[in-house]
């Protein structure tokens, strides 16, 4: 049985920010932020479907400044945030905002081999900026848990956390020690109700609990350089990856954090980007700039070790599967910055390059057939 081929897109401009649209499970979409110095930003609207294979497209101006980092609302799918640069008093200060997508009933899809000046596209709607008075914005986090009721920026020194419903800030955590140091990026946790969170600062993982204002853990030196992105196991809730400008991926357990529990080296420049499979966390994506993706199968740390069993099935009778990689995806050129699963298929996945370029495949059928029969 053969597997379709990569599906490619691509973007006008330079591109570093991809996020999956967390309130549409129905359909496979993607939403791409880009990153143009002369000319107006675009959000595009991605949707995959997965019976031709072809893509839709809705394009939607950016006029505030370059997509540094984009996020939708697990609430409402056309509500999302972006982190981008603007100048201030001739200095460039980055700012968060929240965003309404406009009716895209009224604009129609857009197919992807079809051209359309700027001016004809519709803008994104401001809602209202997340401004806390703390610097620069980096990451803006949407709780996925529980409630959904949290709302969480990240800045150079500080983690502000705000009411998801009337966009209200309710407290904050500042960076303790050196001056220095900074936060880099976030991810929440989607255990304990969406209470606890993980932030990198430089080559550290610090972990923290929003209903104590408490660190929950931390990981020092877990990796020897920047830590650039981490994600939590959705089905052990002790378990996380992090990824770094050493070239490594390491599997810790936060329980006990003086050594990880897996360090793959699989890749051979940054990695830029980790994600566990949001159903199937023995599914690991990673992507880097030596221009590839790797899906790995970590089947010894995942809640699956023999893969799928049925009620009837002996456990003891099927050996653990082994810790591998599945397939490396080199359909880019350039840096790829991001890699995100789809909300609404499991085995549909989406990576974007520097160059604008964004890919979607699938995990391979044989091994889709081995988690699930």
């Amino acid at each position: 049985m053969n597997d379709d081929g990569a599906v490619i897109y691509g973007v006008e401009f330079q591109a570093r920010s991809l996020c999956p649209q967390h309130g549409d499970t129905d359909a496979v979409h993607f939403l791409v932020g880009t990153q143009s110095l002369k000319r107006k930003n675009q959000v595009h609207l991605i949707e995959f479907d997965e019976e031709t294979n072809l893509i839709n497209k809705n394009i939607v101006t950016h006029e505030a400044g370059e997509i540094w980092d984009i996020n939708s609302n697990p609430l409402n799918k056309n509500v999302i945030s972006t982190c981008y640069n603007v100048s201030l008093d001739n200095k460039i200060q980055t700012k968060a905002s929240l965003w309404q997508i406009p009716p895209l009933d009224d604009m129609g899809p857009v197919h992807s081999n079809s051209m359309l000046e700027t001016s004809q596209y519709y803008s994104l709607q401001h809602i209202c900026d997340l401004d806390a008075g703390h610097g620069h914005v980096r990451k803006v986090l949407w709780n996925l848990a529980g409630d959904c009721n949290k709302l969480v920026t990240i800045s150079e020194h500080h983690i502000d956390i705000w009411d998801n419903n009337t966009v209200q800030l309710t407290n904050s955590i500042s960076l303790e020690g050196k001056v220095q140091l900074q936060y880099s990026n976030g991810r929440f946790s989607p255990h304990h109700s969406g209470s606890q969170i993980a932030a990198a600062i430089d080559t550290t993982v610090k972990g923290y609990d929003l209903r104590s204002m408490s660190v929950a853990f931390t990981i020092e030196d877990a990796h020897s350089q920047t830590v650039r992105d981490m994600d939590f196991n959705p089905n052990k809730q002790y378990y996380l990856v992090s990824c770094s400008d050493d070239c490594k991926v390491k599997f810790w357990d936060t329980r006990n954090t003086h050594s990880p529990l897996m360090i793959r080296t699989d890749h051979s420049h940054w990695i830029w980007s980790v994600r566990y499979n949001n159903f199937h966390d023995q599914l690991v994506l990673t992507s880097s700039s030596d221009s590839r993706v790797i899906l790995s199968n970590i089947a010894s740390l995942s809640s699956e070790p023999y893969g799928h069993i049925d009620d009837e099935d002996n456990s003891e009778s099927k050996e653990p599967d082994s810790d591998r990689i599945i397939n490396i995806y080199d359909e880019h050129e350039d840096s790829v910055y991001a890699v995100e699963w789809s909300v609404a298929d499991p085995w549909t996945f989406a990576s974007l390059s520097y160059d604008g370029r964004l890919v979607i495949n699938k995990v391979p059928r044989v091994e889709k057939y081995k988690i699930l029969l």
